[in-house]
């Protein structure tokens, strides 16, 4: 498997018969995490998991799995991470949708051509952000068309028009 791409997180224990909060990491959670869907965790020795039932409940996921039928067991869960290999997942067919696998590696330049660092993470914070690593250290890049207008995976790059300030260390 190559690096897995995280689907989810398990939080708290919902109820006394095993329920948990999903920390939902997809955007097809109603896919990912059907009936019978057996889900790869980190730390691997967590699972795998086998999704028995899922329902929507105040905004939040709850699922339940088999073999996990009380609070405590559903409590010593809490903090692992669900995973799926990147293969499984088909390729978008939105050509402005990446997956962060295809972002993390890719060479970040400005629209002068100037070598600003390397993808080396994508954060989810309510936006979603670029952490590129280069001479100067870490930059935080908002991951939005207007900063990040040309995204080449296959060429290796993408291209960003910095707002003033941006890529300053100090």
């Amino acid at each position: 498997m190559s690096e897995p791409l995280v689907v989810g997180r398990i939080g708290r224990a919902h109820g006394v018969r095993g329920e948990v909060v999903i920390e939902v990491r997809t955007d097809d959670p109603d896919t990912r995490f059907a009936a019978g869907t057996k889900i790869a965790t980190d730390p691997e020795s967590a699972g795998p998991l086998t999704v028995e039932r899922t329902r929507w409940h105040s905004g939040r996921l709850l699922a339940r799995f088999a073999g996990i039928g009380d609070r405590d067991a559903a409590e010593s869960l809490r903090g692992t991470w669900l995973v799926v290999d990147p293969g499984d997942i088909p390729p978008s067919t939105d050509p402005d949708d990446f997956h962060d696998q295809e972002l993390i590696g890719l060479t970040a330049v400005t629209t002068d051509g100037a070598r600003v660092g390397e993808v080396t993470d994508v954060l989810h914070h309510g936006q979603d952000l670029l952490v590129i690593r280069g001479p100067a250290g870490e930059t935080l890049v908002p991951f939005v068309a207007a900063i990040v207008p040309e995204v080449d995976v296959p060429g290796g790059r993408l291209v960003i028009d910095p707002p003033p300030g941006l890529l300053d260390p100090s």
